[in-house]
């Protein structure tokens, strides 16, 4: 068959077929390239490595097939020109920042963010010289006013993390390039299985790939994906700074891909019915999910994302106090740090992932005291409820 009739496949298919050049072997699953550096056949090839005159592979700090597959694998995904995989989801956004931003520069991020990116942004950002300002991801026209001569990205996360907070990326998309500034999106919670920020207009996407993509609570990874000018960029950074990821875990990540559509389905049609449930438990003050009618953006939740994704947050009667106690009840549910996994997972974000914050920083971001998040896994529905359901009874 010619390149001009080779058939465009759907990119869950994508995700599943496209892998590195098979060896003589002829494997059928991609090998992993547990590698650190590679070798040449003579001099001049080894010098066009290094001068960017060919393909060749350096070192694993700068590529490696393992990682190239999964990279492929997530631009397919996500639509993008380029990507580039990082050690964890945080040192994919703080590549996406340093690789544009400098002194005198301009942020500007929603303030619902994940604790520790609210860290990068008020704590470490400032030593550079680079300015930021926080905008109410709920009041999306305020957004245009905020930005400055010397803005060079809005940055936003979409469902945010942990409230859940959803924004219209096309409108945002229009602003950012009204004003050429580069519009990135943390796709973390929908992941590109249910939301495409691309397609709506927006320059850079973030992952942390230890949440969803991989789906077991195995290993760290992060990931930039976006137009290839810019990913040029982080990659040039990235390259010299070194959060490379690590060829076993882009080996995992890949196989991970491969069921990503089918798990993301189950996750989503699960915490949908778990949050309608909830919504009747006279023991909660509310029950928030993007997919909720409920929900204050739920048109703009429904128009850009494909289902609600797998998270569900609700305000438990009595507080802080109350919410340690339902955690200590629960039997089925982990109590861990992490989301995104085929078990389902129980936290207090005030107390854990945004502690760092302020009380006042907290409340303005919707990380009231009795705030519980729940990832929903794979595990069967009933069974899910039914420990939410005792744990919440029992912490009476």
């Amino acid at each position: 068959m010619s390149k001009k009739n080779k058939p465009t496949y759907h990119p869950e298919t994508q995700a599943i077929r496209i892998q590195s050049e098979r060896t003589s072997h002829k494997e059928h699953s991609g090998p992993m390239y547990l590698t650190s550096s590679f070798t040449y056949d003579n001099a001049e090839h080894m010098r066009a490595a290094f001068a960017d005159e060919n393909d060749a592979y350096i070192y694993t700090r700068f590529s490696n097939p393992s990682v190239e597959e999964f990279i492929d694998r997530m631009c397919a995904l996500e639509g993008a020109e380029a990507g580039f995989a990082t050690a964890s989801g945080m040192s994919a956004v703080f590549g996406s920042f340093m690789a544009f931003l400098k002194t005198g520069d301009h942020l500007l991020s929603s303030s619902s963010i994940f604790g520790s990116t609210h860290t990068v942004i008020t704590k470490f950002l400032p030593k550079w010289g680079i300015e930021h300002s926080y905008f109410d991801i709920t009041q999306p026209e305020t957004v245009e006013a905020l930005i400055k001569p010397n803005t060079k990205m809005i940055f936003v996360e979409t469902p945010s993390n942990p409230g859940l907070d959803v924004i219209d990326l096309e409108a945002l998309a229009k602003i950012a390039k009204k004003h050429k500034v580069i519009l990135n999106v943390d796709n973390c919670f929908a992941t590109p299985v249910l939301q495409k920020p691309i397609a709506l207009g927006v320059d850079l996407v973030t992952h942390s790939a230890t949440k969803w993509i991989d789906g077991q609570g195995r290993v760290l990874g992060g990931v930039v994906v976006g137009r290839k000018e810019l990913v040029d960029e982080v990659y040039a950074f990235c390259r010299s700074t070194g959060p490379a990821m690590s060829p076993f875990n882009a080996w995992v990540l890949s196989r991970s891909l491969e069921t990503l559509h089918v798990r993301m389905a189950r996750h989503a049609e699960s915490a949908l019915a778990l949050a309608t449930a909830l919504e009747k438990n006279p023991h909660l003050e509310w029950v928030k999910y993007p997919f909720l009618p409920s929900h204050p953006q739920y048109a703009i939740a429904k128009k850009q994302m494909s289902a609600g994704g797998g998270i569900v947050c609700f305000e438990i009667k009595g507080g802080l106090e109350r919410g340690g106690r339902f955690l200590d009840k629960l039997e089925l549910l982990s109590l861990t740090a992490n989301l995104g996994d085929s078990r389902s997972i129980a936290s207090h974000p005030a107390s854990t992932t945004h502690a760092k914050l302020s009380e006042a920083e907290r409340l303005k971001v919707g990380i009231t005291p009795g705030l519980i998040r729940i990832s929903v896994g794979l595990e069967h529905l009933g069974d899910i409820l039914q420990d939410i359901e005792q744990a919440l009874e029992a912490s009476k």
